[in-house]
């Protein structure tokens, strides 16, 4: 199934542009940014708005923004260095796939897990 959802996506680039990892993995980190920026305002708003008094979510509000910043350029520094003819290579979808599913992972994943964990740390010390 993944072969041909594969093919398919392919095949749908090769009709209008010729498919390129670079543009690709920008595009996810761009969407995944924004899905991130959101989660984090919610979850850390939430956060703030429990009335403890503590410091502990503004600490964790700067963890998660010095944390996703590298992380990012990580990725997107990876897929640039592509030459042109790496960039359409079919042969690197497999590694695409794994970074693609790895920025989402940590877009979705990391304003809870850090403001989870400052959130046990805030219940610790109280």
């Amino acid at each position: 199934m993944a072969k041909a959802s594969y093919r398919a996506d392919v095949s749908a680039h090769t009709a209008d542009k010729p498919l390129d990892w670079r543009k690709r993995m920008s595009d996810h980190i761009a969407y995944a940014l924004l899905a991130y920026t959101g989660l984090q305002i919610f979850v850390t708003m939430g956060a703030l708005n429990a009335k403890s008094g503590s410091l502990l979510p503004y600490f964790a509000l700067v963890v998660l923004v010095v944390a996703i910043i590298p992380a990012c350029r990580r990725f997107e520094r990876r897929w640039n260095r592509l030459s042109d003819e790496q960039a359409v290579d079919p042969g690197l979808a497999t590694y695409y796939r794994h970074d693609r599913n790895l920025v989402w992972a940590m877009a979705i994943g990391l304003p809870f897990v850090v403001t989870g964990m400052f959130k046990l740390l805030a219940f610790a010390f109280a």
